[in-house]
């Protein structure tokens, strides 16, 4: 997996915002997991220079997948009041391809392909279908995560936000594939102390992407619980977005995983391998 779009990167050269795009590479399928937040609006967005700067060819790309219909992971909030998946008005390079999410779209550049169950996407491949959760004053919001089958380890998530919590998305995922998860990586939502998308003094992430009230917000004891949780659960891999999680929960993390932490960059590839002559999974 290559961040191409995250809070963090790997190099001087590489763009970074609060948002969220990765490049999944199983075995002969690519997928492209969610297009970032450009901001701006521009036309040539950090998405698309973080690819020219890292070699990747667009069409090498079989299909794009939304976690999530927010503005930070679809390409901007022009693309989420629209219900549209544009990286660039002209010469989309994305064109035509198909698009995996949990609303309907107008697109005008590719093909939108509703998801609302669990569906196999390629071999060893598939989606959760959609979570739903409500969030303060955005309403119910529904988010997919991608299981990945590693041979002989188990499934390895890719998660946007986890706004229905990251134990749904795991619970889910078993149940579906009766395989234990073996890593997740992506976003997990935990602004506890700092806030990427913070304007002055108003915490956006914190105010309306989370689940709980502004006079209730998320704590570090909520962090500890999930921790907890994973370690619980034999989580081998665990690799957390810093797009919409403040650096105390990342060092949390970090210290609680130890060497099955590792650190998400953009431009830096993470890569789980299969183990020969291990169990396969029924996905």
């Amino acid at each position: 997996m290559l961040p191409l779009i995250d809070w963090y990167a790997a190099r001087g050269d590489l763009e970074t915002e609060s948002g969220v795009s990765y490049l999944i590479r199983a075995d002969a399928t690519t997928i492209l997991f969610d297009l970032g937040l450009n901001r701006k609006g521009t036309q040539d967005p950090p998405l698309l220079r973080n690819m020219a700067r890292l070699d990747i060819d667009p069409a090498e790309i079989d299909f794009v997948m939304w976690s999530h219909p927010h503005g930070d992971h679809i390409g901007g909030f022009k693309n989420q009041f629209a219900r549209q998946a544009i990286v660039r008005q002209q010469h989309d390079p994305l064109a035509g391809k198909p698009v995996y999410t949990t609303i309907p779209l107008r697109l005008t550049q590719g093909r939108s392909i509703l998801i609302q169950a669990p569906r196999l996407l390629a071999p060893g491949i598939a989606t959760t279908g959609p979570l739903s959760r409500a969030l303060f004053l955005m309403g119910y919001v529904q988010e997919q995560a991608l299981a990945v089958n590693v041979k002989g380890k188990g499934l390895v998530l890719l998660v946007g936000c986890g706004h229905p919590g990251i134990e749904a998305l795991i619970e889910r995922a078993e149940h579906l594939f009766a395989t234990p998860v073996y890593g997740v990586i992506g976003g997990l939502h935990f602004p506890v102390t700092d806030d990427r998308a913070h304007v002055g003094p108003f915490r956006f992430q914190q105010l309306l992407g989370s689940p709980t009230l502004p006079w209730q917000p998320l704590s570090k004891q909520a962090v500890k619980q999930t921790i907890a949780y994973l370690k619980a659960r034999d989580i081998h891999y665990i690799a957390p977005s810093a797009h919409d999680t403040c650096d105390w929960s990342l060092r949390a993390f970090e210290e609680a995983f130890g060497d099955d932490y590792h650190p998400l960059k953009v431009g830096e590839t993470l890569t789980i391998e299969e183990e020969h002559g291990g169990q396969q999974s029924n996905l």
